[in-house]
């Protein structure tokens, strides 16, 4: 696993061994980015279910101005620790090692508010749509922000989740991406 492009471009990622994670496979995150483009430029990017924390670095490798990575896994957490202090990228980090949804009711509290929003869960598991749900209703999603959720393709999303609508879908192999604005 590495980083595609960006200050820290083919710098290599950290896995933990014996990790049965599945991180974003990199032909998936370049198109990921390639299709967000300049939006990553200065955003508030927030990674949840991050694991190695693999696509948020990709973002501020390519320029947003922070990443805030949600991962539960104490392995993953570790490796996440690791991998932004060997990109260079520990000050413009922050990581929160908890439940994806107590997370987010902490950031909600906060008053955190992010441009990019990209989670990634268990295939197949139905975490998609209440992850949605709760970061709209918790004000976490910038005005105009962007939710991309990493699913199965067997996975069937709603074309529209709250206020937010499917701007944009992508499969790739076994792997759907849907792009929420």
């Amino acid at each position: 696993m590495r980083i595609i492009a960006g200050v820290a471009k083919k710098r290599l990622l950290k896995v933990p061994s014996g990790w049965t994670g599945r991180p974003t496979a990199d032909r998936v995150k370049e198109s990921l980015f390639n299709i967000l483009a300049s939006s990553i430029i200065d955003c508030n990017f927030l990674d949840l279910f991050a694991g190695t924390g693999n696509v948020g670095i990709e973002a501020l490798s390519r320029g947003a101005r922070k990443a805030v990575f949600v991962e539960k896994d104490n392995r993953a957490a570790g490796a996440i620790l690791q991998n932004v202090k060997t990109t260079g990228f520990a000050d413009s980090s922050r990581l929160i090692i908890k439940d994806v949804y107590r997370a987010l009711t902490q950031l909600g509290q906060e008053g955190e508010t992010f441009d990019i929003v990209f989670l990634d869960p268990p295939y197949g598991m139905g975490f998609e749509v209440p992850v949605i749900k709760s970061l709209l209703e918790l004000k976490i999603l910038s005005p105009g922000g962007f939710v991309i959720a990493e699913s199965g393709k067997r996975d069937t999303l709603p074309s529209m989740i709250v206020e937010i609508s499917i701007i944009k879908q992508e499969r790739y192999g076994d792997t759907m991406i849907s792009f929420y604005q």
